[in-house]
């Protein structure tokens, strides 16, 4: 499925409030607000539209300009000044249809053409089988298997390091 990337805007937050109040997908990110409610959505759209440009790359993956999903990429400091680490998300009524895998493409060359960084990595929970096959099929490289990495819903649970560095 083809998707488009964009930055978000205030209008997406009913949209967006909508995709995240599941708790499928909730349980595969980091910890959100349960139920999500359009003020967290408003927050959240805010906070990506005054992040520093040079460091904070968020955009709404879209299908007709409209949202279904997010993904972003958050440069690290100091010495990994030049690695970013990648996230995403897309709506259950997408899963499937290849808008994951179009969008980490995407944003990935975004990323390389546009900045000065080197890497970028993902740490999906192991269990997240859909979400490696998306990095696996963007050429990203599973670097290993980061064991009791997480609490998520009371759970120790393993993460995996992904990686893609720049062609």
């Amino acid at each position: 499925m083809e998707c488009s990337i964009r930055k978000w805007k205030i209008e997406d937050s009913a949209t967006l409030a909508a995709i995240l109040n599941n708790k499928k997908i909730l349980d595969n990110l980091r910890d959100l607000p349960f139920p999500y409610t359009e003020k967290d959505a408003v927050d959240f759209i805010h906070a990506t539209l005054q992040a520093d440009e040079n460091k904070t790359y968020v955009f709404a993956i879209t299908v007709d300009d409209i949202p279904i999903g997010s993904i972003g990429v958050y440069r690290k400091d100091n010495i990994h000044s030049q690695t970013a680490e990648l996230g995403y998300y897309i709506a259950e009524s997408f899963w499937g249809r290849g808008a994951g895998t179009s969008a980490v493409k995407q944003t990935c060359r975004y990323i390389f053409e546009h900045t000065d960084i080197i890497r970028i990595f993902a740490e999906p929970f192991a269990y997240n089988t859909a979400s490696c096959r998306i990095l696996e099929k963007n050429g990203f490289i599973c670097e290993g298997v980061l064991r009791s990495n997480a609490v998520k819903n009371g759970q120790i649970i393993d993460m995996k390091m992904y990686s893609l560095i720049r062609p």
